[in-house]
């Protein structure tokens, strides 16, 4: 008995040797192109620390989680400062340009000069909500210190509503692998019905356009 406690946790010490660093790599490449699912790992990692016996490790995943995200939000926001305050911009600044939704950019800009960490803690959280703000405070030529601050509480807010995703998932089921299943899919769901919200709204403004052009 004392033997299998020991191998097991030798296993999980080398997973977490692997996994923590992994977890804050990708969150951090997720935050600088939107191609990694960043929602999805942080859950994911979330239902495996939930499985493993170490007390800690829940909270390690919060910890690495947040680190990579503002790592990732201050570097892009570093990036696109750069544009900014350059005469001929960057391609950086113009790729989060083309990313942000003109709608939604110009609620940002609206809220943020005096709602500034709200805003930003709700753009973590609100799925495609982190882009078009990041442009406002670029625009509005925020410090990247002062942009920093404010996404510390953004970062904690979004680390722990994925966290909680994944804790969800894992203690639904004895296995690790169908907390994870449960949690990715309740993660790219959450990212998704934003979207698929916005699409049908477009298209019923298309259509009532195209109504009204032809009365």
């Amino acid at each position: 008995m004392t033997a299998g406690l020991l191998g097991q946790l030798a296993v999980e010490e080398t997973h977490r040797a692997v996994a923590y660093p992994s977890l804050f790599l990708l969150v951090a490449l997720g935050a600088l192109v939107p191609v990694v699912p960043t929602g999805a790992v942080v859950s994911s990692a979330a239902v495996v620390a939930y499985h493993q016996s170490a007390p800690l490790a829940l909270p390690a995943v919060f910890l690495v989680a947040a680190t990579a995200a503002l790592a990732g939000d201050s570097a892009l926001f570093w990036l696109g400062r750069r544009g900014v305050m350059s005469r001929g911009g960057s391609r950086w600044l113009d790729a989060l340009r083309a990313r942000a939704d003109p709608e939604r950019l110009e609620r940002a800009q609206t809220r943020l000069h005096d709602h500034r960490v709200p805003v930003l803690v709700v753009s973590r959280l609100v799925p495609a909500g982190r882009i078009p703000v990041m442009v406002a405070c670029l625009l509005a030529r925020m410090p990247l210190g002062r942009f920093v601050r404010a996404d510390v509480p953004a970062v904690l807010a979004w680390a722990a509503a994925y966290q909680l995703i994944g804790v969800v998932g894992g203690s639904l089921f004895p296995y690790a692998w169908q907390g994870v299943a449960v949690a990715v899919a309740l993660a790219l769901l959450v990212s998704a019905v934003p979207r698929l919200w916005r699409w049908a709204r477009r298209g019923r403004r298309r259509t009532g356009a195209g109504e009204a052009r032809g009365g």
